[in-house]
């Protein structure tokens, strides 16, 4: 029974990530690019500068809502997890070394559509009475269509999210909690499983104001640990990195290019790209503008320049941190992969779960090269199952109202114990398939909005180039002023 169940989600997230998802998010990625004039590049200094501007440890209790610098961290803390080292191996290991470049190009092209994502969740936020802030792509999506559809669409997606993030998705990441920690520290994965549900338990019970005081501190800690440790291993096997780059792009556009004799074809490149992509940076998915929605800013623009960094914190730095020490390290030179069957070898011995501990472990020793990986996939998975539940709790709370939460967050920690110790194929699937099916009311809607979005990206242009003339205008006639005296 479960071996049919999985071969149908299987073919269903193979069309899915092999058509429906490509046309979605390149599409999305190209058509936001191109209508607001290359947001994520012509705002990335501004996106960086917002976000210095908010930085801070101590962000304090914002009422119902948080800082704009928490919400980054708590939409970087979903997006950051194992996608960053499981996902970007597993998809290296099937769509061969090529996969990280269409990663990236999906990555640059989600930056302008979770830009999209967050103004809209901003723009189309709800605050009560008591200053509780709701929001997320269930209400632009019931803003983009009134009645039937609109409420059919918006359940749909909270319906996929809450299986996708609050469900399947934290079962896989505290499944490779657990399976890291066992191969590193020998710890068994049931007692992983306690402790992940106790600490997760304590972030749940304190609502948004604890979630978002915890975030803000293990975000900039894991990433900057994260990486590192990785430019150490990079340094020191400085010779392969001209190798590895060029292997990227042999695979990312060579249907014959080969590596310890498997042929890698460019279809499967773009699928396993595209598919670990959304898995990894979540743009377009619909997941992170919940967090962007609870940003206290003047102007929904301030928040989507501030969104688009996280997408490329999360692929653009610390997959590529992850793709090139295990490419650099295993695939170029002498490695392993490089040199072995590489069939046999990704049948029998290397895994997407171990393939980042056996890179770590040629610099750091075998054992320190697992705690690291270890270590670090603990604080990348753990706060992503702190977003992902809130992210699915307030979809529940959107279905169900306020009295679902409670039997929610049982049932929730019930199955990050069950994702410890259990190993299932079948629960990543399950995951990728919900992951999928949310993109598509979530772009059907901001295609929908794409007037509204254009315009606040275009005034926000505007002002922009406004402010530069003012700032040129005032600078002449300092000049003037200072050569007549």
């Amino acid at each position: 029974m479960e071996e049919a169940l999985l071969g149908i989600v299987t073919t269903i997230n193979n069309y899915l990530s092999n058509y429906v998802l490509i046309i979605l998010l390149l599409g999305m990625g190209i058509w936001f690019t191109i209508r607001t004039k290359a947001i994520q590049f012509r705002c990335f200094g501004e996106g960086w500068r917002r976000m210095f501007g908010n930085f801070s440890l101590r962000g304090g209790n914002q009422g119902g809502g948080m800082t704009s610098f928490q919400a980054l961290s708590t939409a970087i803390a979903a997006q950051v997890g194992t996608g960053n080292i499981v996902g970007a191996c597993g998809a290296i290991i099937i769509g061969g070394p090529g996969a990280i470049f269409w990663m990236w190009i999906i990555a640059l092209l989600g930056m302008a559509t979770n830009y999209a994502e967050a103004v809209m969740a901003q723009k189309t936020r709800v605050v009560d009475a008591d200053g509780t802030v709701h929001g997320g792509p269930v209400y632009y999506i019931t803003t983009a269509f009134k009645g039937g559809l609109g409420k059919f669409l918006a359940g749909f997606f909270a319906v996929a999210i809450i299986l996708a993030l609050g469900f399947m998705g934290c079962m896989v990441q505290s499944n490779s909690i657990a399976e890291t920690m066992n191969n590193a520290f020998g710890v068994p994965t049931w007692l992983i499983g306690i402790i992940v549900v106790i600490l997760a338990g304590i972030v749940f019970i304190g609502g948004v104001a604890r979630l978002a005081s915890v975030t803000e501190k293990i975000v900039p800690i894991m990433a900057i640990l994260y990486v590192v440790g990785s430019l150490i291993v990079l340094i020191m096997n400085a010779q392969n990195i001209p190798a590895t780059f060029g292997l990227i792009f042999e695979c990312a556009f060579n249907p014959e290019a080969t590596v310890g004799g498997a042929t890698f074809g460019i279809i499967a490149a773009i699928s396993q790209g595209a598919k670990r992509g959304l898995f990894s940076n979540e743009a377009g998915m619909g997941s992170t503008p919940h967090a962007h929605a609870l940003a206290e800013v003047k102007t929904p623009h301030e928040q989507g320049v501030v969104a688009m960094i996280g997408v490329f914190i999360d692929t653009i730095v610390v997959v590529t941190m992850t793709a090139l020490v295990v490419l650099s390290v295993l695939y170029v030179g002498d490695g392993m992969l490089a040199t072995g069957d590489y069939m046999t070898l990704t049948a029998e011995t290397v895994t997407k779960t171990n393939i980042a501990q056996l890179a770590f472990g040629q610099f750091f020793g075998e054992n320190p090269g697992a705690w690291f990986v270890a270590i670090c996939l603990l604080f990348f998975a753990f706060s992503t199952i702190l977003s992902w539940n809130l992210f699915a709790k307030l979809n529940v709370e959107w279905l169900f109202g306020k009295k679902a939460i409670m039997p929610f967050t049982i049932i929730a920690l019930v199955f990050i114990f069950l994702g410890s110790i259990l190993s299932n194929d079948l629960v990543w699937e399950l995951a990728d398939m919900f992951n999928q099916l949310m993109v598509i009311p979530n772009a059907i809607a901001l295609f929908a909005l794409s007037g509204a979005i254009i315009s606040i990206a275009n005034a926000a242009h505007d002002k922009h180039a406004t402010d530069i003339r003012e700032e040129n205008l005032e600078d002449r006639e300092r000049a003037i002023e200072n050569a007549g005296k």
